[in-house]
Order: structure tokens, then sequence, then C-alpha cells
């Protein structure tokens, strides 16, 4: 008798603790009301904010005794279909999933740009090739352009329509000063002149032109002084007008990309003047080294994500008062350095990184944001050597398509591991709002208030006004594959996104929400989501 008493105690006693964990994982639940102010926007990015570069390394570019460029680098990429069939498919690939974006921006530039020569004109006898080199930047040797491969590129980009970025050499004609790499000495701009003059000739569109790479402040393998620097981008700024005076438009001017140094961007505003400088280009590697085995404890950590706001706050305040006339953009971004992290930079979980910065960056009105890489290294959005998407391809293909130039006011009192911003839709009417879940064991019920004329007493909740009108709301969930988000494998509404049997990108359909339910976002996932019926006078 005792004996059954002790074991229904036993089982009584299990119940109930099974019946507080289930009540506890149920309370891991937050509601959360966002708050959109859509009077006016606070910020407007460029038409094609989401960008990509191409980089120059070659194959063996090794860090921490791995080597993921393979051939992905500008001179080894193939570009033209004249190669065995499976080359042609990867091409076929790489074609389609530019196209996509209809356009998408690209960057041809990186670590390597200021010892590239072009082949073009008398002002280069030959022509070398990569090599090691103890007197080069970074290792390598200096290495030529030739325009058969100028050709090449500009013939296989102009199939996709891409909007070009091309870096310039600034080192040309400059001497090593100092054995902490500091250049002196004027920029000899004849090699340029013949290059850009050839790209006239033929008629390739490049958007804008970016002048030099890392040289800024303390540079990082060579520096220039500021005012050096200011003096040759008004040199470069000389020479376009003159090439480009019969063009109805000119190629912008960006400079320097680099590393924000408050005192040399400000003097190197002041040295080149007004109307010169049209974008100034920065890099950002907040996550540090891609060998660093804290990346996903920094990725999903918002206090450490919230750091590197102070320095688009900075420079933004710099270029109102140093340089108004121009605009601040991210040149290069691959959030690791050294190639990314092997086994996180090109996963799910860089998502949270990568769609924090475009939103973070966007509300410091940045006008471009240029991630490293489109293909090559570990952070490459697509796969080295099959050029197959990875996750954060979807991510920026997501947001090229959804979030306009628009940039709303976006608020939230609930956890910090909730990540909240919103633009005017891209094609669509009303808004469309971005939502990253951080935390990987807490929900969130989003209700969303539209604060359209700041007056508390006139907000209405989305879902109130929504449903008065019966549009559904459109949400793009993006999930990891089995829930690991270190899978080569999002998801989105639940589906895998791969590629179809012609090669194509999937479909990229919503999935449709009674409007007046919270959006619910689950742990470890991002959502966007199409509000069509928020009336924001910003997007009239």
């Amino acid at each position: 008798m005792g004996l059954r008493i002790f074991l229904l105690s036993l089982l009584l006693s299990i119940c109930l603790l099974s019946l507080l964990l289930s009540q506890f994982a149920l309370s891991l639940a937050e509601d959360v009301t966002i708050t959109v102010k859509g009077v006016t926007s606070i910020a407007r990015t460029d038409d094609n904010f989401v960008c990509a570069t191409l980089d120059w390394w070659p194959t063996w570019k090794c860090n921490y005794n791995q080597c993921p460029w393979g051939k992905a680098g500008i001179l080894n990429l193939v570009y033209h279909h004249h190669v065995p069939p499976f080359q042609s498919i990867y091409i076929y690939i790489y074609i389609i999933n530019l196209y996509a974006f209809n356009p998408l921006r690209i960057r041809i530039g990186g670590s390597l740009q200021d010892q590239v020569l072009y082949k073009v004109g008398s002002a280069v006898k030959k022509c070398p090739k990569f090599t090691n080199s103890t007197k080069g930047l970074f290792g390598f040797s200096k290495v030529c352009l030739t325009m058969d491969r100028w050709d090449e590129i500009n013939n296989f980009l102009g199939k996709t329509g891409a909007i070009i970025t091309f870096g310039l050499n600034a080192l040309l004609g400059r001497k090593k000063l100092s054995d902490d790499g500091l250049y002196g000495g004027d920029w000899n701009s004849r090699n340029a002149r013949d290059f850009i003059q050839y790209t006239v000739s033929k008629g390739y569109k490049i958007e804008s032109y970016e002048f030099g790479n890392e040289l800024s402040g303390g540079g990082i393998s060579a520096r220039v002084e500021a005012n050096q620097y200011g003096k040759d981008v008004i040199a470069l700024k000389e020479l376009l007008n003159d090439l480009y005076h019969n063009s109805t438009t000119q190629p912008k001017i960006l400079a320097p990309g680099g590393f924000y140094d408050e005192k040399w961007f400000a003097t190197f505003l002041q040295a080149s003047g007004p109307n010169v400088a049209d974008g100034i280009t920065h890099h950002i590697y907040n996550l540090g080294a891609g060998v660093d085995p804290n990346l996903i404890s920094k990725i999903q950590d918002p206090y450490f994500l919230d750091q590197i706001a102070q320095t688009y706050k900075d420079l933004l305040k710099t270029i109102k008062s140093f340089g108004p006339w121009s605009s601040p953009w991210i040149g290069e971004s691959g959030g690791a350095y050294n190639s990314g992290g092997k086994d996180v930079s090109h996963t799910f979980v860089d998502s949270f990184w990568y769609l924090d910065q475009l939103g973070m960056t966007s509300t410091f009105e940045h006008k471009v944001f240029c991630r490293q890489t489109l293909i090559g290294g570990n952070y490459g959005l697509l796969n080295t050597t099959t050029f197959v998407p990875n996750p954060d391809y979807y991510s920026a293909l997501l947001w090229h398509r959804l979030m306009g130039k628009n940039v709303l006011s976006t608020t939230h009192s609930g956890s910090p591991y909730l990540r909240a911003y919103s633009h005017c839709s891209r094609k669509k009417p009303g808004i469309t709002l971005l939502l990253i879940n951080m935390s990987n064991s807490t929900s969130f019920n989003v209700l969303v208030v539209n604060d359209s004329n700041l007056n508390p007493k006139n907000s209405k909740s989305m879902e109130e006004s929504q449903a008065q009108g019966r549009q559904q709301r459109e949400e793009y969930h993006l999930t990891p594959k089995d829930g690991n988000i270190q899978s080569d494998v999002v998801l989105l509404n639940g589906s895998p996104l791969v590629l179809m049997e012609s090669s194509n990108i999937p479909p990229l359909n919503p999935t449709l929400a009674d409007p007046s339910s919270p959006i619910i976002v689950a742990p470890d996932s991002i959502i966007f989501a199409n509000l069509k019926n928020f009336k924001a006078p910003a997007c009239a």
C-alpha cells in the first residue's frame, strides 16, 4: 500500500512538473508593440542600396590554413561560354543570380586594387601577373588588367544590367616614405586616363569610380595623407570632366574607401572641396577576425551590434559639417575580416548581422551598402565553386525587392533581441517591416502602431486599420533548415530556397496573414512583412 501511494505521488509530481515546464515554454513569448512614424522619412537610400563586390585576390589568398577564394578573383572568373559544359552551367547560374536583382550594384575593387596596372596606352610596358612578393602590399606583386579581360568583364556584366563601380589604383606615381606605410607625392593619373579613355571609347557604362582602397587614416598596408588625397581626387575630377565632356552623364567619384578616422576624413573633405567626392565610402568589419570562435555570439548579441552605430553617427556628422554635398556609403563590409568565418559567414546566422547592418546604416543616411563579396572568400553571397546562392543572397534579394528608399522611424520598448526596421515598400502600397529575432528561445507577438501624426490619441494599430480594409498582410518568414542556424540552406515560409531544375532562382512568394492578427516572430527567425494599408504620408 505504501509503495502504491509513493508511486502515485511520484506520478503526480511528474505531471505537475510537466505542466509547469509547458507553461514556462508557453510563457517564452513576448507581446511587443512597434511604433512606425510615417509622417516624414528619416533618411533616403539610393534606389539600388544593395551592392556586392568582386575582389582581386588570387587563388592562393589564404588565411588560418584555408584558401577559400578559388577562382573567384576578378582575373580568374570565367566570363564567357567558350568553356567546358560544366563551367557553362555555373556561368549561367551566375548570370541568373545577378539578373534576379534587375539590377545589382557591383563594386570592382579591394585590397589589391592599388597594385593593378591597366594594359592600355604607353604608360605600362610590361604586363605582370600576381606572384608572392615581400615588396608588394599584402605580400603580393603588382598585376596587370588587359583590355581583353576588361572587355570580357563589361560584356558579361552588361548582360545582367549591373551598375558598376570601379576602384582605381591610387598609389601610382607615389613613393614609400616610411616603414609604417606612408606614401607621398602626387598621384600619376596617366595610366588611369588611358584606361578611362578606353572605357569611354567602348561605350562601357561605369556609374562611379572609387579612388583607392584602405589608404585613409592609419591605412592597412599603405596610407596617404588626407591633404594629398584631397588634391589627387580633384585631379581625378578634372580628368573625368575632360574625358566625359561629350557625355550627358558623368561617373560619380567615390573616396576614400577606407576605415573611418574623424580627423583624416574631415581634412580630406576640406581639401577636396565642394562637389568633388560624391560618395564618402568607408569599410566595416565590426565582427572582428574570421577565426574568432565567438562570431556567432557576437552576431546574436544586440548590444555588441549596437556599438558600430557610433561610427555611422560620427561619419554622418563629419560629412554634414565638412562635405554636405556628399553622402556616406558602405564601400565594403563582410562582417568578419580575413575572408570571413569558415563555418559562419556563408550560413543562415550571418543574415542576423547582415540585415541588421542594412537596416542600421539606412537609418544613418547611407546611400549604398556593398557586401564583401558577391563571390569569393567565406562571406560570398554565392558559393565560391558552384555559384549556388548562400542564405545572405536571399536576404539581400528580399531587401532589394521589398524595401523602398524612404526610411521610417521604427521603435519599440521590448526586448533588444528583436530588431525592427521599416521603409516605404518598393513597388507596393504601404510599408515593409523587417523583423529580426536574435533570441533562440523567445518568440515575439508583434502589433504595429501607425503614429501618423505623433498624437497618441489618434494613433491606431495596423491590425485595427487593416481589419477595416481587409487587405491581407504579406509575410516572408526566413528560418534555417532543420533549425540549424549554421545551415547553408534557408527556408522561406517553411520551404527550402534551392535552385529550380532550370537553375533559376525559386519564386519568393509570401504567405498571407489575417490583418487583425499579430505578426509572430519565432526564435532564430527573420520576417519581412508588407503592410499594404499603412497610411504613411512619407510614402505617398
